[in-house]
């Protein structure tokens, strides 16, 4: 059970008690450090490939894990209908102080209208969690979807993670896929308990999208392995 730490830091913040950061790292990396201040950040701030998912947003949106609400704030400036939606209750808090019109506290299988536009952004295929479990979470997001309608997602292809000094990779072919992660999380001394959270190459989710009956294309490549796709029916 998720004791929602990152949730209380977003509160902090939100409510000027700002002192320290949220750190994270992963089975096979080392601790690093989520300034709060960037998951309050406004538009100018954001990467390049967030940016162009938000300019590609069209009708009635469904914004994915939420977070502090800055995509559906500014999604709302510019007159959409926006659903906002979060598993933290503290994040879904927040987004409402914020001024978030429409944030529900609820994860997204538990999510039933449906949409023109579902965002699913800061690596969204993490929520997927392990890639045994891809082709439930996209056929759920397939039932979202109105019959024009699109999902703008974002991840990175990680083996670069896995290279050694010679230029090659070292990857365990009896492991489980690459980009299947442990995800540790700590706010002023509080553990979370670990997740499961998964980076997707881009073939690799273009074969599963294929699989539920999906088209999927890349957008746009980031800066550093990362990629925004889009998938529709």
């Amino acid at each position: 059970m998720s004791k929602d730490i990152f949730g209380k830091a977003l509160l902090d913040y939100q409510n000027g008690n700002y002192t320290e950061d949220i750190i994270t790292s992963t089975n096979i990396s080392d601790e690093d450090t989520l300034p709060l201040p960037y998951l309050f950040r406004d538009y100018a701030k954001m990467p390049k490939l967030e940016q162009k998912a938000l300019q590609l947003c069209k009708g009635k949106i469904l914004d994915v894990g939420c977070g502090a609400g800055s995509h559906s704030l500014w999604l709302q400036e510019k007159g959409f209908q926006v659903k906002a939606i979060d598993s933290s209750k503290g994040s879904v808090s927040v987004s409402k102080k914020r001024g978030v019109i429409n944030a529900e506290l609820k994860s997204l299988l538990e999510e039933t209208e449906i949409f023109d536009t579902i965002l699913v952004l800061m690596n969204g295929t993490g929520i997927f969690q392990e890639l045994t479990q891809v082709p439930k979470y996209l056929t759920h997001l397939k039932s979202l979807l109105k019959l024009n309608g699109q999902i703008l997602i974002d991840s990175s292809d990680i083996k670069y993670m896995y290279e050694v000094e010679d230029g090659g990779y070292w990857l365990d072919i009896n492991a489980n896929y690459y980009g299947e992660l442990d995800y540790y999380l700590s706010y002023k001394g509080e553990e979370e308990v670990p997740i499961k959270w998964l980076y997707l190459d881009f073939e690799t989710l273009k074969t599963a999208c294929q699989t539920v009956g999906l088209h999927c294309e890349k957008i746009t490549d980031g800066g550093h392995f990362d990629y925004l796709a889009r998938v529709n029916l």
